[in-house]
């Protein structure tokens, strides 16, 4: 028989919380109906801290803390929405804009409206361009709009399928999502499970006969 979790006790945005020993600071603040914006955290996936849109002010520690992988500690003081926690969130989203089409991604637009964001701070000289890969029956990569949060690499690894298609290629500003060699969808291992797409936030992944009806591709019947 093992021993219940300890109880941990803190202070997010001058609200009192208890929560098991182990918990995050994102998961605390869900508890307490306190809101702390993500981008590339997702339920299905293990967090990796990987966009820092989830940052938050801990009394004590000089850097700002992602609230996704922070675990809480007893007599935390946190801030969710401090004045440099702000400024940081919204550098961020500017950085973004600037650097990948973001047409299709609703929730991060929300974030930018939210944190009044100034989209032409950065110049899109820097913007990513990436061909569209449509080399298969099944769906896009579009990666113009991918902002490298990482789940579709994740759900196609150890957290969900085990496949491996899907990985991480080049280094710095050239780092992008590919698959291994940088080969067409159809000769690597990938299974067509579409767990990389659903957990896409900005239709960098998008499935084939969405894409195509957005085209105007499509059959009648109809007209035979």
């Amino acid at each position: 028989m093992t021993d219940s979790p300890q109880t941990v006790r803190l202070i997010i945005d001058d609200r009192e919380i208890a929560v098991p020993e182990g918990t995050t600071i994102l998961a605390a603040a869900r508890q307490a109906g306190i809101d702390i914006p993500v981008i590339c955290h997702h339920q299905a996936t293990t967090a990796q801290g990987n966009c820092r849109i989830c940052v938050v002010d801990v009394n004590g520690r000089r850097l700002l803390q992602p609230a996704c992988s922070v675990v809480c500690q007893d007599g935390m003081v946190v801030e969710t929405r401090s004045e440099r926690v702000v400024r940081s969130r919204r550098t961020i989203l500017e950085m973004l804009s600037a650097s990948v089409d973001l047409s299709e991604a609703p929730d991060i637009q929300s974030l930018l409206d939210d944190y009044q964001a100034d989209t032409a701070r950065f110049p899109e000289a820097a913007r990513r361009r990436y061909p569209l890969y449509d080399d298969n029956p099944f769906y896009v990569r579009d990666y113009s709009k991918c902002v490298l949060c990482w789940r579709c690499v994740q759900m196609c690894g150890v957290d969900a399928q085990y496949t491996f298609a899907l990985t991480l290629a080049g280094r710095g500003f050239h780092t992008h999502v590919s698959t291994a060699f940088e080969a067409p969808m159809l000769e690597t291992v990938c299974v067509f499970c579409g767990q990389c797409v659903g957990v896409c936030p900005t239709n960098a992944l998008k499935p084939k006969i969405e894409y195509s009806l957005e085209q105007g591709q499509f059959f009648d019947k109809r007209s035979e």
